[in-house]
């Protein structure tokens, strides 16, 4: 007899009758962000076909160029969570500030946070990309709903994931019990679970960073490198390979399938800057997810699910992956 197939609805009933791990709202909210993935991966994927690539000629508050997936994106996820009830407010990396819940519509008690498109600069060459989200409990102790109130360290996510939009669109999820994987089934119109209980290895021969940017790290972090590329005659006494997708959520895919460290750390040309990554959007969300599995994932110094932060668009260095190495990282930060 065939296994029964388990839906993402099916596995977040069960989640939330289990001692009740998800409340009804916070399983209804998830639907809906799964609803939208299915809807950016079939735009995604009609590429020139639907006239959905190339440039938007605009920028977002981070000053960098939008493409047109970006804002297209950023919208199907804004109209698809917006009327539902279980929403507050959301904050994404395409918007200057949060985007409250209009009047017309219940106001519920969770805030989301959205990287509508990771990986942007790989849309027009067809490589994988896809969208990182994390949720909040908005605080309770006021009425109505402000920036601060998503200032929230990572730690106290309620849930967080990804959808890579790649052979196959995959959507990937916490709730802080195990991370668990849905394959779209495109026959069925729905996500189906595939994977339960990811687990990263502790060890790993693979490390993932952009080599251009080598001369403008700080020691450790080229400490780190060298030691790597040393190969069997060095320290670490193992040939090391590299990989680099210049998508986040394609490369911590790589890593939650079968290991391997990212980084993506401070460097001198903005030296006031921490990092280039989002705190909010990308590196609270996907730290929690490599930590459920195993992993460990911090800023070179300090965990980075523990950082407190202090603006909605607040940058971050990450080094996150294999528990063994990632240590090994932070270690070199700060030996004594």
């Amino acid at each position: 007899m065939a296994q029964q197939k388990i839906s993402l609805t099916r596995y977040l009933v069960e989640q939330q009758r289990a001692d009740g791990l998800i409340p009804g709202q916070l399983r209804l909210l998830l639907e809906v962000v799964a609803r939208a993935c299915k809807s950016i991966s079939m735009a995604v994927n009609k590429g020139d076909l639907g006239g959905v690539l190339g440039s938007a000629d605009s920028e977002n508050v981070q000053g960098e160029v939008q493409k047109k997936l970006d804002i297209i994106a950023n919208e199907v996820l804004i109209e698809a969570n917006e009327w539902g009830g279980h929403l507050a407010a959301m904050a994404s990396e395409e918007m200057d500030s949060i985007y409250v819940v209009p009047n017309r519509y219940p106001q519920g008690e969770y805030l989301l946070l959205f990287d509508p498109l990771d990986g942007s600069s790989n849309i027009d060459v067809n490589v994988s990309i896809g969208t990182i989200f994390s949720v909040l409990k908005k605080p309770d102790d006021h009425p109505g709903v402000h920036e601060a109130d998503f200032l929230q360290a990572g730690a106290k996510q309620v849930a967080a994931g990804y959808c890579i939009y790649g052979p196959q669109t995959t959507l990937v999820l916490t709730v802080g019990h195990g991370v668990a994987m849905f394959t779209l089934d495109r026959e069925q119109g729905s996500f189906v679970l595939t994977k339960e209980n990811i687990q990263i290895p502790a060890d790993t021969k693979e490390f993932s960073v952009n080599m251009s940017n080598m001369r403008h790290w700080d020691e450790p972090v080229k400490r780190y490198i060298d030691e790597c590329l040393a190969g069997t005659e060095g320290p670490r006494g193992k040939d090391f390979n590299m990989r680099w997708i210049a998508s986040m959520v394609t490369d911590v895919h790589r890593i939650l399938m079968r290991g391997g460290i990212f980084m993506y750390p401070w460097d001198k040309r903005e030296p006031g800057k921490p990092g280039k990554l989002r705190l909010m959007y990308e590196a609270n969300p996907m730290s929690w997810l490599v930590e459920q599995a195993g992993g460990a994932a911090t800023n070179g110094k300090e965990r980075i699910l523990d950082l407190q932060p202090t603006k909605l668009h607040e940058r971050v260095s990450v080094v996150l992956g294999s528990k063994n190495e990632v240590e090994r990282v932070t270690r070199y930060h700060d030996p004594l």
